[in-house]
């Protein structure tokens, strides 16, 4: 009789390549590194191994955080940073998105187009902000425009090799049942292409808050970029690391909104 030596391991292990993790345990893994920071966060400048002129305290965070909110009205900078990274990112995916799925689906338009985006696309958008203040002055029309400028070259291109990579058997499959050029666009590429896209625009919209803070940064009489520019004048480094998680939680609320919006939308992409 010949013996193998095979590796057991206990069905359910958590810890194995590949291996997926339930929700429960997901949920709570996600809840357990938030409480490891913070109390880490806490031993350090609550037991004085940092100076609080450089990193405040949980506590002295969250009273500062009241402050912003019941004394300075700090929901109108949210509140204004919100609409900025709503509208420049809009903006942004109506021009992409219509622009890439042209290019993923005919070839002379990406060849005509993709040299310019790819070159754009490695642009810093603040490096345009005094050219936008020259353009445009200070006003939310400026702000708009570097978040519009940040995400709109991304968006283009990742969209265009989204809908390139569509499977070929699934258009000649079309053509076969005798779809046309406009059916294939409308009931083969975009379909098969609508989840990853929204994926895309899941994704970019993140980049879009680093984009609206460094707009806020300059020539802002509001939002939390704003914000942020004159605690660190004041060295408040409490209402700092505030607006920072703010910002967080804000862009956290947004993914699972889009997420949930997603698996509403298109079902299909979960099978």
């Amino acid at each position: 009789m010949v013996h193998r030596n095979v590796d057991v391991q206990p069905q359910g292990a958590m810890f194995r390549p590949l291996e997926p993790v339930g929700t429960a345990a997901r949920i709570w893994l996600g809840i357990l590194f938030f409480v490891l920071f913070v109390a880490g966060w806490a031993w350090a400048t609550l037991g004085g191994y940092v100076s609080p002129t450089f990193l405040a305290d949980p506590l002295t965070m969250l009273n500062e955080g009241w402050q912003l909110l019941a004394v300075h009205g700090f929901l109108h900078d949210i509140g204004m940073t919100v609409w900025r990274v709503v509208g420049g990112f809009v903006l942004a995916a109506i021009v992409a998105v219509p622009l890439g799925v042209a290019m993923g689906t005919y070839k002379p338009v990406e060849a005509f187009f993709e040299p310019f985006v790819s070159f754009a696309r490695y642009l810093p958008a603040s490096a345009f902000i005094p050219l936008l203040i020259l353009w445009a002055g200070i006003g939310e029309t400026q702000k708009l425009l570097v978040i519009f400028i940040g995400a709109v070259f991304q968006l283009i291109l990742m969209v265009a090799v989204t809908v390139g990579n569509t499977r070929r058997d699934l258009v000649e499959a079309a053509y076969t049942l005798g779809s046309n050029d406009w059916g294939i666009v409308r009931r083969v590429l975009i379909p098969m292409s609508a989840p990853e896209i929204a994926e895309i625009l899941r994704l970019v919209l993140g980049w879009a808050w680093t984009y609206v803070i460094v707009a806020e940064l300059i020539g802002s009489s509001s939002g939390i970029g704003h914000m942020i520019t004159d605690s660190q004048a004041l060295l408040n480094t409490g209402q700092i690391i505030f607006g920072i998680i703010v910002i967080g939680v804000i862009g956290l609320i947004s993914d699972f909104l889009f997420k949930y919006a997603n698996r509403r939308l298109f079902p299909w992409s979960l099978a």
